[in-house]
């Protein structure tokens, strides 16, 4: 989860010198001024081109914008309320950089990103990016109490309500969240001060449920407060009563899955079943850079102005909210 309090950017779209004091260029993690530019160079914050294998990427952007580039030539500018889904497979390069657009005034930043692991049988499937904008992602609404259905069908449990399924949009084809074992869910719940809702209970018997609290420090899960950033495991077959007993606002992720029950070893970037396919990714890797890197720079930016788009590799037409 990456918050960040960002200056008004200068005409490189990137922190000005004089704010940079005390930021390690390229390797800054250390929020000193309340932001991190992480491993961007020149006061570009963000995350210049690197190599991922054998897992997935959900990127859930709530303030600021994202600049996306890889290595089969895919591109595209996302913002607040925008979900980016990116199946690696085999291997992809990409960069994610975080231009400050706004030069006269902050530029604050909110990030989710969860990592997706991939059953053995599909670890090396074609990679492909898909984004998910803000305006057409599916809500659940009522009485104060918001959610954003990002993977996993919603059940409505109130009463006197539609009880119809809420259907999130279809992730990428060949994503592990789309097999039915799998009974995969991420959904974006915000709670106004007393909103209540009652989660719907998974169907699976081995599925896994964990709640993020993100925002607020007031939420009662099942009668038991939990204060706030923190993550809390629940038991995923029974519905679950939430509540905002405070008076700000309270946001929570939900992640639910049924395990895979494989092997994992994970690197930096890599996520594979065993030490020798690490190895192999590695060397792969190094061999042939996962299709290259077809951009004139480590970090690609695309330009000023708030535009929203995605360009996949062989489309003419850019995709961008309509």
């Amino acid at each position: 989860h990456h918050v960040e309090h960002y200056p008004a950017g200068n005409a490189e779209l990137g922190v000005p010198e004089d704010k940079l004091h005390g930021h390690n260029a390229g390797n800054d993690f250390a929020n000193p001024d309340g932001f991190s530019t992480y491993f961007g160079a020149h006061g570009i914050p963000g995350f210049p081109n690197h190599p991922h294998r054998g897992m997935e990427t959900v990127s859930i952007l709530r303030k600021g914008y994202v600049d996306h580039a890889d290595s089969l030539g895919n591109s595209g500018r996302y913002g607040p309320g925008d979900v980016q889904w990116m199946t690696v497979g085999a291997g992809l390069q990409h960069a994610e950089m975080f231009p400050l657009l706004r030069g006269d005034q902050p530029n604050e930043f909110d990030l989710l990103q969860i990592w997706l692991n991939m059953p053995a049988r599909s670890k090396l499937v074609q990679p492909e990016y898909k984004m998910m904008w803000a305006e057409h992602i599916a809500h659940y609404r009522h009485a104060g109490a918001d959610v954003a259905v990002i993977a996993g069908a919603y059940q409505p449990q109130e009463a006197g309500v539609d009880a119809s399924l809420v259907q999130p949009i279809p992730p990428t084809r060949s994503t592990w969240a789309s097999q039915p074992e799998a009974e995969l869910a991420i959904w974006m719940i915000e709670l106004q001060p007393g909103a209540k809702l009652t989660l719907p209970a998974a169907q699976l018997q081995a599925n896994q449920r964990t709640l993020f609290v993100f925002e607020g420090s007031s939420l009662l899960v099942a009668g038991q407060d939990v204060g706030g950033n923190r993550r809390v495991r629940v038991v995923a077959q029974q519905t679950l009563a939430l509540e905002n007993r405070g008076t700000n606002v309270v946001c929570v992720m939900l992640m639910q899955g049924v395990p895979i029950g494989e092997p994992v070893i994970r690197s930096t970037v890599y996520v594979t079943n065993t030490i020798e396919e690490l190895h192999q990714a590695k060397r792969d890797f190094q061999r042939t850079q996962f299709g290259g890197w077809p951009w004139d720079t480590r970090q690609p930016l695309h330009g000023p102005g708030f535009r929203r788009f995605a360009k996949y590799v062989g489309e003419t037409v850019a995709d961008e909210p309509r």
